[in-house]
């Protein structure tokens, strides 16, 4: 049985989230643009997914200049990346703050849904 996200650390969300992409790459085909999470509670951080030439990179910290900014608890990002959180309702109540292109943030989420995440549930 897979692991729950919930017992997952961010950063190991984050491998899962750059090896899924990788091994299925057509979502993010063509794009080139760096998002960064700045990622608060008890797993603070900052970490930024690069999407060029067809690949998905994670990265930890901010050694590149982010297309889109967001930050976010670790618990909603968790709670983000299993569906149970809507990242435009997040928007909206202020568990999500976005820098940056919104539209970039919009089009992460719908790529993001197109993965099947409920495995970790």
């Amino acid at each position: 049985m897979a692991k729950n996200i919930q017992d997952y650390t961010v950063e190991e969300a984050w491998e899962e989230i750059e090896k899924n992409l990788n091994e299925n790459p057509e979502p993010i085909k063509g794009m080139n643009v760096v998002y960064q999470y700045d990622i608060s509670g008890d797993e603070e951080g900052a970490y930024q997914l690069h999407l060029s030439g067809d690949k998905a990179k994670v990265e930890k910290g901010t050694p590149a200049e982010p297309d889109c900014t967001l930050q976010m608890s670790a618990e909603d990002f968790k709670d983000l990346l299993v569906g149970n959180l809507n990242g435009t309702a997040a928007f909206m109540s202020g568990r999500l703050k976005i820098k940056g292109n919104i539209g970039l943030a919009m089009k992460l989420e719908s790529l993001l849904r197109r993965y099947d995440t409920s495995q970790y549930q």
